[in-house]
């Protein structure tokens, strides 16, 4: 399959395959791959949804939150996604996140 620009905004969980729309990143991957990215935001959304609820609850602290790291996690998803299929502004930008990760070389 051919590869296209998709067009990413982590800001808005959006993914889309025309500029119409403000984005931070721009991906050259095959479109049946930008699924991947549709889902996850999904998900994220309905984390953040069930967490406004929550919210209001002083009993549980943010930090010992489910959810939230539910939501980090699919964010470092997102993030790692970004670095595999973006340039290398991309990548740099990846690369000074906190919880990146560079794969041991043997």
């Amino acid at each position: 399959m051919q590869k296209q620009k998709i067009y990413i905004s982590v800001s808005h969980l959006t993914c889309n395959f025309y500029p119409g729309s403000s984005y931070e990143f721009i991906l050259q991957m095959e479109p049946v791959k930008a699924r991947v990215f549709a889902k996850l935001f999904n998900q994220i959304q309905h984390l953040e949804a069930s967490n406004a609820f929550r919210a209001y609850l002083p009993c549980i602290p943010y930090h010992m939150d489910k959810a939230n790291h539910d939501i980090d996690r699919r964010l470092q998803k997102v993030y790692a996604l970004i670095h595999e299929f973006g340039d290398n502004e991309a990548k740099k930008f990846v690369e000074q996140l906190p919880y990146f990760q560079r794969a041991a070389t043997l």
